[in-house]
């Protein structure tokens, strides 16, 4: 697995489910070990499901931990600030002349009601590289279209 780039914003909100999870986890352990004083664990839903539980939750516990231990700070990396890159807030204009501002952030940040796209993102693709001027064609789901782009920030 290669490097994901996050904001501190998003690192930040990573350790913090982080450490819920990390709290959470003693919880179903005990909730686990109530439902084995039930008795017999081949039918006993409670157990199956706190059982479930506690491996979600230590799959979550996991991800977390890799992405972090992979993680790139964009604030910290040496990117032309000139150029679309992940962590920067782009505004562009359609056709119709309708203006549009995303941020460009990592997967594990991406929050479409937040206008925050992810880096992997079609738009996302098709502004990358590109400077304040440049009209780009980018392939959407829904067919070609035709943007400029109006402003650059980080």
């Amino acid at each position: 697995m290669g490097e994901i780039y996050l904001t501190r914003e998003g690192r930040n909100n990573l350790l913090a489910e982080l450490e819920q999870l990390q709290k959470r986890k003693p919880q179903i352990q005990d909730e686990i070990a109530r439902a084995r004083e039930h008795g017999d664990l081949r039918e006993n839903a409670e157990y199956h499901a706190a059982k479930e539980a506690l491996t979600n939750l230590m799959q979550r516990i996991a991800e977390i931990d890799s992405k972090l231990s992979r993680a790139q700070i964009i604030e910290e990396l040496n990117i032309d600030p000139n150029k679309v890159f992940i962590g920067v807030r782009v505004t562009i204009k359609d056709e119709d002349g309708d203006e549009y501002e995303y941020s460009i952030v990592d997967e594990e940040e991406a929050n479409p009601n937040q206008m925050k796209i992810s880096i992997g993102s079609p738009l996302a693709q098709g502004l990358l590289g590109h400077s304040v001027g440049d009209k780009v064609d980018v392939a959407l789901p829904a067919g070609n279209m035709k943007f400029e782009i109006l402003k650059i920030e980080r």
